[in-house]
């Protein structure tokens, strides 16, 4: 907007307040009396100076949301600066907790940093329409370096700038003491619209340079005349839901309000408690919530393992309203989903760490408060690594040529682990027990801070920093992780940019866990090596707290992606493994896909999933006591799973155990058949003792 147009900027910033005036054109600096008004504000002597600027002298504005300089919603042309050293300390690397790669130098780098050393270097984001800025948020360079008082300055055409005012002085703002907390600087007494605002650091670090991070706080104005107009309504959704971030308590008094209203088909329980004594609740959801049924999969959702990635105990929040909201409504696909599987949400695996993070709020909470549990354990490194278990028997079978000790599924949890003084996080373990108590079969870890689904192994074989490490079901996961990435509106946006030092895109949004980072005692790893349930990591945003006013454009985000990803428990075969005579179900039997070095086990009642993209497969099942069956089983394309039945017949050593066990006496011609067995046994044993006996005396002869 040219900076003498002011009399539109001033009557819809006045109207925008609920202040009742009618202008006429305003010549440059004159000063306008306001009428009386009912709005919650105190906005009298306003001045509409030469620079379009409409100050107040009460600050009023302190609720307006982040511009989004961390959540990328400010693009990276949006941002400019007096100047910066090198390519990967540019402007737009000048994002609240943006996070710089391994390695200090390259285009990835954690800050803007300005290439010279004076008061006169300048951060600048465009609002791109009139806008009530209130305050920044300042933060360090994720590296050593820091900066520590800022002065701020607006305009409305990068010519002619206004300073942030302190009565009659210009305003001095503290800003960050360190490299990783963020610093919250309000405009005390005044609030002030206009399109642009600069941060100007007035003193950093001696030994070091001028380097920043931040994010903006204000509240946008409609601009009838901008050329960005597609901007002026931020995507939301229709969606009736309570999209704020809830604590324990608020998010307790919403899942009982979920079962209230859904009564028949939703139940909360509790997992465990964390170590502060907060009790791990997960919402259920099934059309006969409390049981398993024979047939039905399990599927689970987990968030808030780090407590200040938030998103997705919000997300999870939403879901649990939607679904029911949905089901009432008789949303088809809502209605077969509850009716087919059964649903597990836990939207707060880490209730200590959320609470700490939450109490900060979601722009001061920085990068890691929160992230540990209590205790300061990070729980997805907190799992038993059942990988190296797996890994050290596979190098015993090569050196060996011993398959007897060859596992590849249920690998047992090594017994240090078990022990009372284990590092081992009281929520760690209230999961661990919950995978062994129902039967999952697909997951999904919900994380925050990138954009990217992730998928086991996690942990390279040679604790290389990082190196493609594929498990068995490989491209499955792949599958899973396409699922969700390709159906998530900015994952798949080819336009997006990187949130820190990886560009993800170049690998449609999915990677293999290992390949990104090793991780020793995943979550994912322990599901996939230890139960029969498929786990993957979903990194839904760049913020990992983003601020309330964002929640509904993310729950749209992510909502088909959460959906359709628990579809996918019903992809590949399922059915039931019975007693060919008493049709009884027979838990704990192996099902072992040719070509897959990966087997499950049926559950109690005998029946099982496997997880298998479209194909045809040679499937064998055995179990303790019984011949193993082979059968041929095809998996369509088709959005329902393939029902693949097996009937097992008994060993004969089984069946005579169990007559003996219950005190029988042995049919006829199975006695007959047992001298016949013994007969022959005995004849063998003699004519291998006469020829060792003959061998022997022609030695001796020899000698």
């Amino acid at each position: 907007m040219h900076p003498l147009d002011t009399h539109w900027l001033n009557q819809r910033c006045f109207h925008q307040l609920g202040i009742d005036v009618e202008l006429t054109s305003v010549p440059s600096g004159q000063s306008l009396n306001l009428p009386s008004t009912t709005a919650p504000v105190k906005a009298l002597n306003s001045t509409c100076n030469s620079h379009g600027h409409v100050m107040f002298m009460d600050s009023f504005l302190t609720q307006c949301p982040p511009l989004g300089l961390e959540s990328l919603r400010v693009k990276d042309p949006q941002l400019r600066a007096s100047s910066y050293k090198r390519r990967g300390l540019g402007p737009h690397r000048g994002r609240l907790n943006i996070q710089s790669g391994i390695e200090d130098g390259d285009i990835y780098d954690g800050a803007w940093c300005a290439q010279y050393e004076d008061k006169k270097q300048w951060l600048e984001v465009d609002a791109r329409r009139p806008t009530r800025f209130t305050g920044v948020i300042l933060q360090g360079r994720s590296s050593i370096w820091r900066s520590v008082e800022v002065t701020v300055q607006f305009s409305n055409d990068t010519l002619v700038w206004q300073p942030a005012m302190n009565g009659t002085k210009e305003a001095v703002f503290e800003g960050n003491q360190d490299t990783e907390t963020p610093v919250l600087a309000l405009f005390n007494e005044s609030a002030t619209v206009a399109r642009y605002i600069r941060i100007n650091p007035q003193s950093w670090y001696e030994n070091g340079t001028i380097c920043l991070r931040a994010e903006v706080l204000g509240c946008t104005l409609p601009d009838p005349n901008n050329i960005y107009a597609w901007q002026q309504t931020e995507q939301g959704t229709k969606d009736k839901l309570d999209f704020r971030h809830h604590n324990y308590k608020e998010m307790r008094k919403l899942m009982k309000s979920v079962t209230e209203a859904c009564p028949d088909i939703t139940h909360i329980y509790s997992i465990g408690k964390s170590h502060m004594g907060l009790k791990m609740y997960v919402m259920e959801i099934s059309d006969h919530p409390g049981k398993h049924e024979l047939g039905e999969p399990e599927f689970r959702y987990v968030a808030g393992m780090h407590g200040n990635e938030a998103l997705g105990r919000e997300l999870l929040l939403n879901l649990m309203q939607y679904i029911c909201q949905e089901y009432k409504l008789g949303n088809q696909r809502i209605v077969r989903l509850v009716k087919e599987t059964r649903i597990h949400l836990l939207p707060s695996m880490n209730p200590d760490g959320y609470e700490m993070a939450f109490k900060k709020g979601s722009e001061l909470a920085g990068w890691a408060l929160g992230r540990y549990s209590y205790q300061g354990i990070d729980m997805n490194h907190n799992f038993a690594d059942l990988n190296k278990v797996m890994w050290d028997a596979i190098e015993f079978d090569f050196q060996n040529n011993d398959k007897s000790k060859l596992i590849n599924h249920y690998i047992p949890i090594p017994e240090y682990y078990t022990a009372e003084d284990a590092f081992v996080a009281l929520e760690t373990r209230a999961v661990i027990n919950w995978m062994q108590n129902i039967p999952f079969v697909l997951s999904a870890n919900l994380h925050g801070g990138e954009l990217v689904v992730t998928y086991p192994f996690d942990r390279t074989e040679d604790w290389a920093p990082h190196d493609d490490t594929p498990t068995p079901d490989n491209s499955f996961f792949r599958w899973l992780a396409t699922v969700y990435a390709s159906t998530n509106q900015v994952m798949s946006n080819p336009d997006r940019r990187p949130c820190h030092n990886e560009n993800f895109q170049r690998y449609n949004n999915i990677i293999n866990g290992a390949n990104w980072h090793t991780v020793q005692g995943s979550m994912n790893d322990f599901s996939y090596l230890h139960t029969n349930c498929f786990d993957v990591t979903v990194e839904l945003s760049c913020d990992k707290f983003p601020h309330a006013s964002e929640l509904p454009i993310e729950w749209e985000n992510n909502k088909e992606s959460l959906l359709i990803y628990m579809e996918q428990v019903h992809r590949g075969l399922k059915g039931v493994i019975r007693d060919k005579d008493t049709e009884a179900g027979i838990a704990d039997a192996i099902i072992k896909v040719d070509d897959i070095d990966h087997h499950i086990r049926s559950v109690a009642d005998g029946d099982y999933w496997r997880l298998l993209n479209p194909g045809e497969y040679e499937v064998t099942v055995s179990a303790e006591g019984y011949n193993p069956s082979t059968r041929m089983c095809r998996v369509m394309y088709e959005h329902y799973p393939t029902i693949c039945d097996f009937r097992l017949t008994k060993t004969p050593k089984q069946r005579l155990k169990e007559i003996l066990a219950k005190g029988g006496k042995l049919p006829k011609d199975l006695q007959l058949r047992l001298r016949q067995l013994r007969l022959r046994k005995l004849r063998a044993s003699t004519k291998a003792i006469n020829s060792r006996r003959a061998a022997a005396s022609r030695k001796a002869r020899g000698s």
